[in-house]
């Protein structure tokens, strides 16, 4: 769930002016705009296409007079009876345009906006009688693992067979469809308040992640934001409780049954991931909350920037300090304690992995290469093992190709400011 800077466009070099030439004398008509006013600043946006900005008061107020079908010039006269000082009125359509904030067409500003799909499912799974089914399965699930602790997940959950490959595909087929409603939910969380959302592929540290953003939360009460936060958190806990009662319902694990050890092996992952939460400073869902919470725009780069600045300092290079009067208040509020957890975090990132999975894959990756220099070689399990180790290393290829492509494109993208 990313944030989204306020947009300035800037014209070719060749080009006329664009602005000067917008006819400042007849109405704008504007689609349906979303005004929330928070900590002094409206945000203004279309919650139809996720497109939004940040103004002050006045300026909103500005806006606002525009909506209700004052001409340009109109609305500037009336800024400057009203605040006692003259504006830019061109360089404020300007924006508007920019923000596809002005429909097509003359008449009256546009009051409506076409549906979001999937926005009755997305109340239905949030109804109370959806909230009583999800305590019910979690309480069942928890009286299950309190009278049989073989229940409870495990890393040692993750070897349910002795061959490793199978393994890895069994995990990676089970882990897709979980991970696609984690990001449902987050979807769905949103629809139900008329909030669309978008769905990629990105790593964070060593993890590949699927990240599914929210960006018209923005323009929604700070209070009902929190849930489409959490949605994907609740529905992993809601999913460790399924699979521990399938478990269960198969037999346990000391039956030998091997549903039930695959149901509590995909049960651990799904506990990793709603672990992995919590490493907020890897911007998940507990970092949007904390933001959130907290009110900020851009919290990591902020946090980010400012632990460069205190390097520098340290280090005695004032020529590369960066300049932090554009920062956000809230944000610059907040990174003076975030900052230090972003190296404090990436080393717990870390060492959990070395102490938790470390030694479950080392023992696999260890076993498996071994088989390749057996005295009699077991053709079967020498296939397996070749498997398995080329998708282990696959995973680990496909997060450095995502890490090395956007640092490429980072580096494409100042290169063209420069020459710009």
């Amino acid at each position: 769930m990313a944030d989204q800077e306020l947009r300035e466009g800037t014209a070719p070099p060749d080009a006329p002016d664009v602005a000067a030439a917008r006819d400042l004398d007849s109405p704008l008509v504007l689609h349906r705009l979303v005004h929330l006013e928070e900590d002094g600043e409206v945000t203004i946006g279309r919650p139809d296409t996720d497109s939004f900005a940040i103004f002050p008061p006045d300026g909103a107020a500005l806006v606002r007079r525009l909506q209700e079908g004052a001409t340009p010039r109109q609305a500037a006269d009336w800024y400057a009876a009203e605040y006692g000082e003259p504006i830019d009125v061109a360089d404020v359509v300007e924006a508007l345009y920019e923000l596809d904030f002005v429909a097509p067409g003359t008449g009256p500003a546009q009051d409506g906006a076409p549906p979001v799909r999937w926005q009755r499912l997305g109340r239905a799974l949030f109804s109370p009688v959806a909230w009583l089914c999800y305590g019910a399965v979690v309480a069942w699930a928890t009286v299950l693992v309190v009278r049989s602790p073989e229940l409870l997940p495990t890393p040692r959950a993750m070897v349910f067979s002795e061959y490793y490959s199978l393994i890895m595909v069994v995990m990676t087929v089970a882990a897709a469809p979980l991970i696609a409603i984690h990001e449902i939910y987050h979807a769905l969380a949103g629809r139900r308040l008329g909030i669309g959302s978008r769905t990629r592929m990105s790593y964070r540290f060593y993890f590949l992640v699927v990240e599914t953003s929210l960006d018209g939360l923005v323009v929604v009460e700070r209070r009902r934001r929190y849930l489409p936060i959490l949605a994907g958190m609740l529905v992993d806990v809601v999913l460790i409780g399924v699979l521990i009662i399938a478990a269960d319902l198969t037999g346990g694990p000391g039956a030998g049954g091997p549903a039930a050890r695959v149901c509590l092996a995909v049960a651990f992952a799904a506990v990793i991931r709603v672990l992995w939460q919590f490493f907020f400073y890897l911007r998940t869902d507990v970092y949007v909350l904390i933001s959130t919470a907290l009110g900020c725009v851009d919290l990591h780069t902020t946090a980010t920037r400012m632990l460069r600045n205190r390097c520098n300092r340290l280090l005695r290079r004032p020529d590369r300090l960066l300049d932090e009067s554009a920062w956000h208040p809230a944000d610059r509020r907040a990174a003076r304690w975030y900052s230090w957890l972003i190296p404090v975090g990436y080393t717990l990132s870390l060492s959990t992995f070395l102490l938790g999975l470390g030694p479950v894959f080392y023992d696999m990756i260890g076993a498996a290469l071994g088989r390749f220099t057996a005295d009699r070689p077991d053709w079967v399990m020498l296939a397996d093992g070749t498997v398995f180790l080329l998708l282990t290393f696959l995973q680990i290829g496909i997060a450095l190709w995502l890490g090395a492509r956007d640092r490429l494109r980072r580096r494409r993208d100042r290169t063209r400011h420069v020459i710009a």
